[in-house]
């Protein structure tokens, strides 16, 4: 039977964290019930663990547990934090729900210190399943149509899309795979361990270069993109 706690790669995102000590303040966009929150808490008590979240039962649930909340439309509000004020930014599970990708990597670079730390984990369009559904003309998974996912990433775009807003903003430190379609527990750890690739879900951890200056809603505009992007307010 399929595991699919292990989509959401918790045991790298530990990894992750790890390897980012010692930081201060850790905020989590899109924190949910505050797994990766408590991740940070186990590697660092003193941690200052701050989740940004607006479902009101999420919000009860993480108040509950100490920890603060800030509320804020991801997609069109500023995060409630300072510039360069954070050591390291969570998003795990949450770019896929988001059609303003410029917006939210502005905000995450700009939060940002210059040598911290992003980690980001997304369903992998490119996974193993999902190759086999689209040979057999089906939809991915990941992105169906009727579904909360309006965005489809694979390690390889989400590296060039960064890498093309942001020109050397960013340097991938590692990369990793969880969970691995149609595969049980067991064999599912280990082939997301030997083919990332091919995994469920894709996991960075991105480290910041240089000062950010809105370079990220600069892109649409240099490129030509005919989408309507929130830029914020012109």
């Amino acid at each position: 039977m399929i595991d699919r706690s292990l989509s959401y790669g918790r045991h790298l995102i530990e990894r992750y964290l790890g390897l980012s000590l010692p930081f201060g303040p850790v905020p989590d966009i899109g924190a949910g019930q505050g797994y990766d929150l408590a991740a940070a808490k186990n590697l660092a008590d003193d941690a200052s663990l701050l989740a940004v979240e607006t479902r009101p039962d999420f919000e009860r649930h993480l108040r509950d547990n100490g920890i603060d909340v800030k509320t804020a439309d991801l997609e069109r509000e500023r995060l409630p934090f300072q510039d360069g004020s954070v050591d390291i930014v969570m998003a795990n599970h949450v770019l896929e729900h988001m059609k303003e990708i410029f917006w939210i990597f502005r905000e995450i670079s700009r939060v940002l210190r210059t040598g911290g730390r992003v980690i980001v984990g997304v369903p992998n369009l490119a996974s193993f399943h999902n190759r086999i559904l689209l040979l057999f003309g089906r939809q991915p998974t990941q992105i169906k149509t009727g579904s909360a996912h309006v965005r489809g990433f694979t390690k390889r775009d989400l590296t060039y899309f960064l890498e093309a807003a942001f020109p050397g903003g960013y340097r991938l430190i590692t990369s990793g795979g969880s969970n691995f379609y149609p595969f049980p527990p067991f064999p599912a750890r280990l082939l997301a361990d030997l083919f990332p690739g091919a995994a469920w879900g894709t996991f960075l951890l991105l480290e910041k270069q240089k000062e950010y200056t809105d370079e990220f809603l600069a892109f649409p505009g240099t490129k030509g993109l005919e989408t309507n992007f929130y830029l914020g307010e012109q």
